[in-house]
């Protein structure tokens, strides 16, 4: 397709296209003459992903260059690709190593891991912001006052890993090793809001059916 079409059935203006091309957040086309050049369906597919992280996800120009560059490395095998393209997104701060509370989440983090038999989670450890995140997160509620143990929270992971395994049947059915990677960009930035809300949703309908609506 030509320059117009991609345009046409993406939605996003010419001039807004030009600039992705000229930022390398969109591949080149196929040249066809000095002045011409051929798109097809990656071009279209790379476009949403650019569209989302920068719309959606309020991803900076350069970060979404640098993630775009991990799902380019088909050097890496498929985890490790995965893996490098989701952490570059915008993570929450770094936790403070010298708070007490910090400690204490960590050592409840690894016990929970440990609890669970996610022993990739364990070697990867703090090379993981999703890792420290977690901590992170923990951390703020110990120092509000909340009480969380790994106990508690194993059967919450449990259900994540239930939804993991779909996430990755998902991407399984997908064709190359880039859509996959394309893929999981995509749905951090687009289905993790979409999946809270039906978490949400769920507590109503839950609610109303253990204490009514009145």
């Amino acid at each position: 397709m030509r320059l117009s079409e991609l345009s046409e059935r993406s939605g996003v203006s010419l001039a807004t296209i030009k600039y992705y091309l000229r930022e390398g957040l969109l591949p080149p086309g196929r040249r066809i003459t000095a002045t011409q050049a051929e798109y097809d369906e990656s071009h279209l597919r790379r476009l949403r992903l650019v569209r989302a992280m920068i719309h959606v996800g309020r991803v900076p120009v350069a970060t979404v260059r640098e993630v775009l560059r991990h799902v380019d490395d088909d050097s890496l095998g498929l985890t490790m690709r995965l893996g490098a393209a989701t952490w570059a997104l915008p993570q929450p701060p770094e936790p403070d190593a010298d708070d007490p509370a910090v400690a204490r989440a960590r050592e409840e983090v690894d016990r929970l891991l440990e609890e669970l038999g996610w022993e990739t989670a364990r070697e990867i450890g703090d090379l993981s912001p999703v890792y420290r995140s977690l901590m992170a997160s923990l951390a703020t509620l110990y120092r509000l006052g909340f009480s969380l143990s790994a106990a508690e929270l194993a059967p919450y992971a449990r259900r994540m890993e239930q939804l993991a395994v779909l996430d990755m049947d998902r991407l399984d059915a997908m064709g190359t090793g880039t859509e996959q990677v394309e893929a999981a960009v995509a749905a951090a930035v687009l289905y993790d809001p979409m999946l809270l809300s039906l978490r949400r949703l769920a507590q109503e309908v839950e609610s109303a059916r253990r204490y009514g609506i009145v």
